[in-house]
């Protein structure tokens, strides 16, 4: 004999969101030091195969005061290439899984919205990130909004400029 009520409410398991208040917001060095980690793993992955690259190939990239077009295609282009592709992909990986870039999930922090409830991966790439660089390549003005943008980190909330267009916060993993 089937005992459920027919008329009682759907079940489902529903997400709580953590209290913003009670987690730990990441320390100022310690985000200093995913973005500097971040931008050296970058250069590890796409600038020294560059180099190595060009050297190993013993073309020169400008022969005459003109490209090499062959030699630049071959050498410069390629290997940086699958370089920045697998960064690109692993970054993207940990984002969509948890809001850490490579730098952040070697540092044990993440973002998360502010709310505390898990920041998508659109709403870190757009908004923390593609806005960010479409308002510090404006002249003139991406320079205050860059210095501005990283000195809000010492406000009360940590949140910087770019934290605050994506409504995110930073915190300990």
């Amino acid at each position: 004999m089937n005992t459920t009520n027919p008329y009682a409410p759907p079940q489902a398991a529903v997400q709580d969101v953590i209290d913003p208040e009670q987690q730990e917001l990441a320390g100022r060095g310690i985000r200093l030091g995913a973005a500097i980690v971040d931008g050296l793993i970058l250069v590890v992955m796409v600038y020294v195969p560059l180099i190595v690259s060009i050297k190993m190939s013993g073309h020169p990239l400008l022969v005459n005061a003109h490209f090499n077009y062959a030699a630049m295609i071959n050498t410069a282009i390629l290997l940086p290439l699958v370089g920045l592709v697998a960064f690109a992909w692993l970054n993207i990986l940990f984002v969509a899984r948890n809001g850490q870039s490579i730098a952040k999930k070697l540092m044990g922090i993440k973002v998360v919205r502010s709310d505390g409830s898990k920041a998508s991966l659109g709403r870190i790439f757009w908004l923390r990130n593609v806005v960010n660089i479409l308002i510090g390549i404006i002249p003139l003005l991406g320079s205050v909004y860059g210095l501005v943008d990283a000195l809000l980190i010492f406000s009360a909330p940590r949140q910087c400029v770019h934290d605050k267009i994506a409504d995110t916060i930073v915190v300990n993993a």
